[in-house]
């Protein structure tokens, strides 16, 4: 929200020379010349498509008709609607992929994970503001339930399967979890991410106090201490995890933000999508690839298996890109400049160049996430787990646009193809004769 001040004192003649000012609207009238609700108007106003001012005494905002007029043209009632290929297309002023590079914001995303970590970034995709240094901290009750939720979960679980658990813990010890007004989200979701880090297992030594997310997530990664270089790759990657435009775990969470699910529920919804074997477990696959090309000496083997087998290679080819993933290419080169991470990427780009004398397959961020876990020695299912808990922002910055649209906006229609009716009512079946 923007607060104009008041400045120049001038005199009485000035002041009786200066022209009158326009009549401004309330915050209840900008929002019924805008056929939404207050809450929509004072979202409009975090985005930055809105610019507010504090009545005397502060106790209310007051709006520029002109200028709402103006966002009522540029708007109207947003709905989705087909695209060409039949798809349904959002409006979204979050993420833009081009055909090599994607932003955020209209900010190129890589360059956002080459100069800033994840808690700066991802206030850039809630409020549009960019907020150096922030950190994001869990509070005590909803992060002690999802640590004991967590904890009781079978040892063989995965850190997906506790990171279900422990945001439907923290949503639980949350009573303000309903307050759908963007800064209740904001709160929500600074707590919420944290608290998902802070419920995973340690493998080692606590991170310091206070660092940053990628800081407090290494030590649930590996049992080593990182450096500086590791940490760097960490907090890329989350920078370059933190959305992608519509993918299906995204889809997913406006789908529930359009019911008004709390922030929570949007994420569990993200969630559930997200451990599928085609989305954010892929790179587990690509890891699996990789440590069997270093054991084995090269890729050639490998891929071929691969191919006999009738499966895809991991780690390769993007529907969005015709090149190279542009978040691979941040991530190989940071990795580069780790000297423990040389066998791991001469197996990535061997299994990239394998591959080319066959298809013009490029690497994507599943197999650079691969190279990072192999490097640093981390399970197979550390890109599943950065990728989870990156992407959460992005599922909050796409719910709280969600929100701020009709609500149940998306109903398809289903294509009826079952047996036509009306059909006579099925026969029960007879009773097994007892033995």
């Amino acid at each position: 929200m923007t607060h104009d001040s008041a400045h120049g004192t001038g005199t009485r003649g000035a002041e009786a020379e200066r022209p009158a000012e326009a009549p401004r609207l309330t915050t209840a009238e900008a929002a019924e010349r805008l056929g939404v609700k207050p809450e929509t108007v004072y979202a409009y106003v975090s985005r930055g498509q809105l610019a507010s001012r504090r009545t005397p005494g502060g106790r209310g905002s007051t709006f520029d008709a002109a200028e709402v007029d103006a966002l009522v043209r540029r708007t109207g009632r947003r709905e989705p609607s087909p695209s060409a290929s039949g798809d349904l297309v959002f409006r979204t002023g979050i993420t833009l992929i081009a055909p090599d590079r994607y932003f955020f914001r209209g900010v190129d995303a890589t360059e956002l994970a080459r100069r800033h970590g994840y808690e700066e970034v991802a206030e850039w995709l809630w409020t549009g503001e960019l907020r150096p240094g922030i950190r994001f901290l869990a509070a005590p009750e909803p992060l002690a339930a999802a640590r004991r939720t967590a904890a009781t979960l079978p040892r063989h679980s995965s850190s997906t399967d506790r990171l279900r658990a422990a945001v439907a813990a923290a949503a639980s010890a949350d009573p303000l979890r309903f307050d759908l007004s963007p800064e209740g989200v904001l709160n929500s979701a600074r707590n919420l991410i944290p608290t998902l880090v802070g419920a995973l297992p340690a493998l080692g030594k606590p991170g310091v106090a206070g660092g940053s997310l990628a800081a407090e997530l290494w030590p649930k990664l590996s049992a080593l201490p990182a450096d500086t270089a590791s940490l760097a790759v960490l907090d890329a990657a989350l920078v370059l995890l933190t959305d992608h435009d519509l993918a299906a775990s995204t889809l997913a969470a406006r789908v529930a933000a359009s019911t008004r699910a709390h922030p929570y529920a949007v994420v569990s919804a993200g969630l559930g999508v997200l451990e599928g074997p085609l989305h954010g477990a892929a790179s587990g696959q690509a890891h699996r690839m990789l440590c069997e090309v270093v054991d084995r000496g090269g890729a050639a083997p490998v891929v071929a298996d691969h191919l006999r087998e009738g499966r895809r290679v991991p780690g390769l080819g993007h529907r969005l890109y015709k090149g190279e993933d542009p978040r691979a290419g941040v991530l190989f080169a940071l990795l580069d400049e780790m000297p423990n991470a040389a066998p791991a990427m001469a197996a990535a780009r061997d299994v990239v160049a394998t591959t080319a004398r066959h298809s013009a397959l490029h690497a994507n961020i599943d197999l650079a996430l691969a190279a990072f876990s192999v490097a640093c020695g981390m399970p197979a299912e550390t890109g599943e787990t950065v990728f989870a808990v990156a992407r959460t922002a992005g599922w909050i910055a796409h719910a709280m646009e969600e929100y701020a649209e009709q609500p149940l906006r998306m109903r398809p229609s289903g294509q009826y193809s079952g047996p036509r009716p009306p059909q006579p009512l099925p026969a029960p079946e007879a009773p097994a004769p007892q033995a």
